[in-house]
């Protein structure tokens, strides 16, 4: 699969993401849900492995950093996620996420010693911009005087947390461990903690036995961790992580494409804009300077005279 492909693959499976929770939130714990989702993404994974002659075997040092791994991209960010999700609007978690290029930024140059070039630090600035616009009157309403300062830290700890475990995924592959059975033996270890976590809570296992619940669970765990997760983090190892890491600017556009058909959301010219700006930056970081002109040049050589 070309990276194009895996970008839109990526872009368009994560961005119905925001939908399929909605159908989460219920009778059934955040936690619960969690765990649910990894266990089977984990148990897919794994009999994929097995069922293709994919290796499982892996040192101790190796398992070590895959449960690194596991905890923060496969349990601790969601768990954050979810809990700012309830202190916060929808669309304003969407935008606290869509920082996740600038904190890949940092902690690539940091961990990586990795350069920031300014024409992708540019376009991963404008696009958070284009999405502050296209949400800006959910930021209005924003308020540190209650619990949305709360939610904030929360949902900002869970961006911190997925950008970690993406660059942790990003080593673990650099040192000639594969995307699917890294991924696969991450899952369990994320699964397991998370299940640990909801033992020694004392919080039920329920299920809510509804369409909605099992249909986007479905989702969550087959698509969106799966397919997804093998997507970007093949994408990440192609393109490197401050490129990959601004598709998560997209998935509140795409969010809201969806709601537009979906929930009648209606758009202002702000959120036009900000969705302008989403497109710029984007080109500004997935393309070369000239890039397009030289491809023009080569397709139409200048004869000799």
């Amino acid at each position: 699969m070309t990276s194009a492909l895996l970008y839109v693959a990526t872009v368009l499976i994560w961005g119905t993401g925001w939908i399929a929770i909605q159908f989460q939130l219920g009778p059934v714990a955040p936690e619960v849900s969690i765990a649910y989702r990894f266990q089977i993404a984990a148990a897919v994974m794994v009999a994929f492995c097995l069922l293709s002659g994919k290796s499982l075997r892996f040192t101790p040092r190796e398992h070590g950093w895959l449960a690194l791994q596991g905890l923060l991209l496969f349990s601790f960010n969601f768990y954050l996620v979810y809990l700012g999700s309830q202190y916060l609007p929808s669309g304003l978690v969407s935008v606290v996420f869509s920082t996740l290029p600038l904190w890949s930024l940092f902690f690539s140059a940091l961990f990586f010693k990795t350069s920031i070039k300014p024409r992708v630090l540019v376009g991963a600035v404008l696009g958070f911009g284009g999405v502050l616009l296209v949400f800006l009157p959910e930021l209005n309403h924003f308020s540190l005087a209650d619990d949305s300062a709360k939610g904030l830290l929360y949902c900002l700890g869970g961006t911190v947390s997925a950008s970690l475990g993406m660059l942790i995924s990003l080593r673990n592959q650099q040192n000639a461990i594969p995307v699917v059975q890294g991924n696969a033996i991450g899952m369990v270890y994320g699964a397991a903690i998370t299940t640990l976590f909801v033992l020694l809570a004392g919080i039920p296992f329920n299920f809510a036995a509804t369409w909605g619940y099992a249909l986007s669970l479905g989702h969550l765990a087959v698509n969106a961790t799966v397919i997804a997760f093998a997507c970007y983090l093949s994408l990440q190892a192609r393109i490197g992580a401050d490129k990959a890491a601004y598709a998560s600017v997209l998935f509140p556009v795409i969010a809201l494409a969806i709601s537009t058909v979906v929930e009648h959301y209606q758009w202002s010219e702000l959120a036009a804009a900000g969705a302008a700006l989403v497109l710029w930056g984007n080109l500004l970081v997935l393309t070369r300077p000239g890039a397009f002109i030289g491809r023009l040049s080569r397709a139409r050589p200048v004869k000799d005279a």
